[in-house]
């Protein structure tokens, strides 16, 4: 889990600028406020960008997954001797239905694995990127009761 690690590094980075700038003036804990919303923003921006890429690998590993099911069904109202063919590069290898219907089956549920992974990890990117606005929107209501 190296998603757990960044979140986990970036927690002790912000607890050591927050501290650092408990020990300075005014303006080193205004530094100090400002580098940290800075670092907050570009791990939010980074995690809405991350989450815009997995949205799309799950997008194309559900497309590939129906393109199996449909080919599955396709086969399975084929007759067992009936000869298929399966594209390898720029040639077709005559492979007999049974193992065609293993491949198949095997690829489904490694997509669906793929999936699952996929799922698992966009959860951990919207919990970090709603983690960090909600740290945003903290940091600039101290900073707005602070300047009045």
């Amino acid at each position: 889990m190296a998603e757990a690690g960044s979140l986990e590094d970036a927690s002790t980075t912000n607890t050591s600028l927050i501290a650092e700038g408990a020990s300075g003036g005014v303006s080193t804990s205004r530094s100090y406020y400002y580098k940290l919303l800075m670092e907050i923003e570009t791990n939010a921006l980074k995690s809405q960008q991350e989450i815009g890429l997995v949205r799309s690998q799950m997008a194309a590993k559900q497309r590939e997954k129906r393109l199996a099911q449909l080919t599955s069904s396709e086969i399975t109202s084929l007759a067992p001797e009936t000869p298929i063919y399966e594209g390898v590069g720029k040639m077709f290898v005559a492979v007999p239905v049974p193992d065609m219907k293993n491949k198949l089956e095997s690829q489904m549920k490694q997509v669906d694995v793929d999936i699952e992974g996929l799922g698992k990890k966009l959860h951990y990117l919207e919990t970090t990127a709603k983690n960090s606005q909600e740290h945003i929107e903290a940091m600039l209501k101290r900073g707005a009761a602070g300047a009045s």
